[in-house]
């Protein structure tokens, strides 16, 4: 047998309790994960799958040979390391390097666990397949696209190009609609994109066999002023529109001829793919943050890591959450962390002001928060389960009955997994987050204005008689049925919308910074939540990519495309414009038009506006893009004509109605 082999099965052996326990513990959470198959793979193999998107077969292209050089170097050059790399599928398939040690090997199986469950429990997952098999569907696109790559009648090299052209477009779907066929797509009014004249030129007819079928005042007809527009309503899957109204320019005739049945193939390939990758791009800041949290809950708080592990696992976490730049696993950490603490924060508020003559308007007199705090201090016997293991009442809601019979007969090693006599509200309260050392300050902050909106809801109904039975009544699950519920129905534009709040920035220190034309260079501009919330939402909305739809297919009655940039405050790179509609083209096969807005500054306002130390105000002009072929141009639009694709107040709410209740 091949000796890595050997290596690769004596690690897979020494995980399997790892790999059980932690589905258990997970479960044990209120975790509901996709089951998971682990593999272990070497180095080269981990840099692959990466590349790969996380999958063992992909359609053969250059770009993965560049992705794997990429993560290849990063390893070496950046001291960036692979520790897994898991995908959305079921069973989810998660692959673990081989060279890593048995603490980071149990970080990465507990924050795979958590990464299953989101797969399957998020609604956006859901839009593509409930019950993914992912894999065998990328395995039969590989297939296909290389047996037009190995076709003699097709050339190679067009089938890259082809994919080219694609790829530069593939997030420019509609990715808040669930997936179906570019050609179960309507376009909203059943017309031809071509004129008459175009067909009757495809038909190379001569005048004289078109006077006689077609007389002249029919003709004329058909050419008349009125412009025919298509699609009905602005069309945000551009992949789609192409694939069923899009030509293919030849080069060599130098016009625009039918798509061939591979060109359509490989394109609504792509575009399925694109669907299917776009949930994952939609909730990583959620999806991330999700996975850490619920690994720490399990490699610290519930020490799933030995002692002898835990050095190695604290410079594991630190690397994740260290990483520079906007980090998802950090962000999104933050927010799960703020999520439990102000729902769990709301709870013991509402039980506080029932009792009896506490209002809003004395709470801060009347109750001693600190008492508070000690009162919720979870009991001796569920922080230390195994000193107190005989004390244990089976009748008691928080603890598993069964298991604790279990343990009595030594069949559970309870020195190495408490959590198992334990049932989910013994969880809840073992863990509660207002006790934690890092949040004990949490319940203090709450203000006048929260106290009164919180008062406001309440029916005088349920009264306590002292604050101690206030706090015994008080919810300890509230805050993990709170996050479940949010993982099942966000996205990060909405998670940032719904829970960014001045508090959550002032607690971790964010804020918004600019390039500053009169110091030439990048400075704080604010702290302002809304500031803060409005940046980052803009690096998530569509993938932090320009949101470009199809505003016409017959462009002025001349069959040229027009796409409209859903303008947001941020301006397009024209060069980057300029690539892309040449992809564009080679899509259409006719002239492409961009209308977009852009921010334009006279430098004799910036000259004055920095002597008076102050910035000066753009003006925004309407712009359009043109591509035909052959030449690029640029020419102003008036602002009537781009009025429609500038935002005045973005929404950001894409969650489907029937998920708001």
């Amino acid at each position: 047998m091949n000796p890595d082999r050997i290596e690769q099965q004596r690690i897979a052996e020494g995980l399997e309790e790892p790999v059980e326990e932690a589905a258990n513990l997970a479960e044990k959470f209120g975790l509901d994960p996709f089951p998971v198959s682990y593999w272990i793979i070497d180095y080269d193999d981990m840099n692959e799958l990466i590349a790969y998107g996380g999958f063992q077969t992909r359609y053969p292209h250059w770009r993965w040979g560049m992705q794997y050089d990429r993560q290849q170097k990063q390893g070496q050059f950046m001291g960036g390391k692979a520790f897994e790399i898991v995908n959305n599928d079921n069973p989810a398939h998660a692959f673990l390097q081989e060279s890593n040690d048995l603490a980071d090997q149990k970080a990465v199986i507990t924050h795979v666990e958590a990464h299953s469950d989101f797969f399957k429990n998020n609604e956006w997952f859901g839009l593509f397949a409930n019950n993914p098999d992912a894999a065998a569907m990328l395995e039969r696109h590989a297939e296909t696209i290389q047996e037009y790559m190995e076709d003699p009648d097709i050339d190679r090299e067009a089938v890259e190009a082809w994919i080219d052209h694609v790829l530069c477009l593939e997030d420019n779907i509609d990715q808040h609609r669930a997936f179906v066929p570019a050609e179960a797509r309507g376009d909203g009014e059943d017309v031809e994109a071509e004129m008459v004249d175009e067909k009757l030129d495809e038909l190379d007819l001569s005048d004289e066999v078109r006077d006689q079928v077609f007389d002249q005042e029919w003709l004329d007809a058909q050419e008349g002023d009125e412009e025919v527009r298509f699609p009905a309503e602005p069309e945000t899957d551009v992949l789609a529109f192409l694939r069923n109204h899009g030509k293919a320019y030849d080069e060599d005739a130098e016009k625009a001829v039918e798509m061939t049945e591979w060109q359509r193939d490989v394109l609504e390939i792509l575009r399925k793919e694109a669907y299917y990758f776009a949930p994952q791009k939609m909730t990583k800041v959620m999806n991330e943050g999700w996975a850490a949290y619920w690994e720490s809950k399990m490699m610290t708080d519930e020490a799933f890591a030995a002692d002898d592990e835990f050095l190695s696992y604290a410079d594991h976490m630190a690397a994740v959450l260290g990483s520079p730049g906007l980090n998802p696993y950090k962000l999104g950490l933050q927010l799960w962390n703020y999520v439990e603490n102000t729902t769990n924060r709301r709870e013991v508020v509402e039980k506080l002001l029932r009792v009896e003559g506490v209002t809003w308007r004395n709470f801060e007199d009347t109750v001693d928060l600190d008492h508070v705090r000690d009162l919720l201090e979870p009991e001796p016997w569920l922080v230390d389960v195994v000193g107190h293991l005989d004390e244990l009442d089976p009748d008691d809601s928080r603890v598993d009955a069964a298991a604790l019979e279990r343990a009595h007969d030594g069949e559970i090693d309870v020195e190495s997994y408490p959590w198992k006599v334990l049932t989910y509200e013994g969880l809840c309260e073992r863990h509660y987050s207002l006790v934690k050392p890092a949040f004990r300050g949490f319940l203090k902050r709450i203000s006048q204005s929260e106290l009164e909106r919180i008062a406001r809801y309440l029916f005088d109904t349920d009264r306590y008689d002292s604050v101690a039975a206030a706090v015994a009544d008080i919810d300890r699950a509230a805050g993990w049925d709170r996050m479940r519920e949010i993982r099942e129905s966000h996205n990060d534009v909405t998670f940032l919308d719904e829970f960014l709040t001045q508090e959550f920035v002032d607690d971790n220190d964010y804020f918004t910074y600019e390039y500053t034309h009169t110091t030439r260079d990048y400075r704080v501009t604010s702290a302002d939540y809304r500031d803060v919330k409005k940046k980052l939402m803009l690096r998530f909305t569509n993938f932090g990519k320009p949101t470009v739809a199809v505003e016409d297919g017959n462009y002025e009655n001349r069959n040229e495309l027009l796409l409209a940039h859903q303008y947001n405050g941020v301006i397009l790179d024209i060069q980057q414009a300029r690539q892309t509609l040449e992809r564009v083209f080679q899509l259409w096969g006719r002239p492409v038009n961009l209308k977009t807005i852009v921010k334009e500054v006279d430098e004799h306002d910036v000259e004055v506006a920095r002597r008076r130390d102050r910035e000066p105000e753009p003006e925004e002009v309407g712009k359009l893009l043109r591509y035909d072929g052959e030449e690029f141009s640029i020419e102003d639009l008036p602002w009537d004509a781009v009025e429609g694709i500038a935002a005045t107040d973005i929404d950001y709410d894409t969650k489907p109605d029937e998920w708001l209740a």
